[in-house]
C-alpha cells in the first residue's frame, strides 16, 4: 500500500458524509497517496459540495483533485477515471439498497469488483479501524505459483492496513473436508488432511511471519468460515483475493468470494493477481 500514488474516492452525491472518504483520508495520511475524488452524475452538477470537500482536505494538509463524470454506467465512469488517473486503488461506499438487501452488493458494487484492474476497497461499515482486527483469507492448500503469489499480496496488503491503523493482522485459511471418495488414502482421513495442511502452514507462517495465535485453520467451506471469523473477531476490514474463472473473462470473481463479500460485516478490500490486473487493463486500453 505504501506504494499507492494516487486514491480514487467515489463519493455519492446525496451523502455528504462518507465513509469511504474517511477511510481514504487514514490511508492517505500514512501513505502521502494523492486523493482523486469522483462523483458518478450525468444530470446534476456537484461542483459546490467537491469544492466545500477540496477546499477541507487542503486545509488539512491532502493532496487532492475532484471530478464528476459520467460514461454510460457507474463502474465503466469509475475505470475510466481509475485509468485517467492512474490511480492504483478505488475506495467507495458500499449504500445497501434496503433492510432486505443490506448486506447483498448492488450490480454495479460486483461489475466494479469484476472490471476494476486495481484492488477495491468497499466501505461496509462504520467501524473504526484503529485499533482493531485486520483480517486476511487466505487458501494455504492451493501453492501454485498464481496463489502463492496472490497470497503474498493479501498478507502485505494485510500488514499495510494494520500497521497504519495500529490494529492487529489475523489471519484465516479454510482446508477441505476429507473426501471419503479420494483414491488417496491420507485424503479420507481428516487427521492426516490437517497435519498435511499445518504442515504447509508452518511454512506460510515462517515465510509470512505469522504466529499461532494470528493463524486460525478450520474445516469446512470458506464461504461459511470467513464470515464467522469475521464476526467473531469483530474485524474492520478483510483482505480477499480473488482468482479468475478460466475462459469468462467477465466473470473474474469466484463464487466463494462472491458469497463472502455479501455476509461479511466489515470493510472488504478485494484483490486479483497481477495477471488479472493486467488482463483488465487490456481490455479497458482496447475499448
Amino acid at each position: 500500500m505504501q506504494a499507492i500514488r494516487s486514491i480514487l474516492v467515489v463519493l455519492e452525491s446525496e451523502h455528504s458524509e462518507s465513509l469511504a472518504l474517511k477511510r481514504a483520508k487514514l490511508i492517505a495520511g500514512v501513505t502521502q497517496a494523492h486523493l482523486h475524488l469522483l462523483v458518478c452524475d450525468p444530470k446534476h452538477d456537484h461542483s459546490a459540495m467537491l469544492g466545500v470537500l477540496k477546499a477541507a482536505l487542503l486545509e488539512d494538509g491532502y493532496s487532492v483533485t475532484t471530478e464528476q463524470a459520467w460514461n454510460e454506467s457507474l463502474h465503466e465512469t469509475i475505470v475510466d477515471v481509475q485509468q485517467a488517473e492512474g490511480c492504483g486503488l478505488v475506495v467507495k461506499q458500499h449504500y445497501p439498497d434496503s433492510p432486505l438487501k443490506k448486506a447483498l452488493l448492488t450490480p454495479a458494487d460486483w461489475k466494479l469488483l469484476r472490471y476494476c484492474p486495481t484492488p477495491v476497497l468497499l466501505v461496509k461499515t462504520s467501524k473504526p479501524w484503529t485499533g482493531g482486527v485486520i483480517l486476511a483469507a487466505i487458501d494455504v492448500g492451493n501453492t501454485d505459483g498464481e496463489h502463492r503469489t496472490l497470497h503474498a499480496s493479501i498478507i502485505d496488503h494485510g500488514y499495510d492496513i494494520a500497521s497504519l491503523a495500529k490494529a492487529h493482522l489475523h489471519v484465516i485459511s479454510a482446508h477441505p473436508s476429507p473426501m471419503l471418495s479420494a483414491s488417496d488414502p491420507t485424503l479420507q482421513l481428516s487427521e492426516t488432511i490437517e497435519a498435511r495442511y499445518r504442515e504447509q502452514c508452518k511454512a506460510f507462517q515462517a515465510e509470512f511471519d505469522i504466529d499461532d495465535e494470528h493463524l486460525h485453520i478450520a474445516e469446512g467451506p470458506a464461504d461459511v468460515l470467513i464470515p464467522f471469523m469475521v464476526h467473531k473477531l469483530q474485524a474492520a476490514v478483510t483482505v480477499i483475493g480473488t482468482v479468475a474463472r478460466s475462459g469468462l473473462s467477465g466473470a473474474l470473481i469466484g463464487n466463494t468470494a462472491e458469497v463472502v463479500l455479501d455476509a461479511v460485516e466489515s470493510d472488504v478490500l478485494v484483490l486479483k493477481p497481477d495477471t488479472i490486473m493486467d488482463h483488465l487493463e487490456e481490455i479497458v486500453t482496447q475499448h
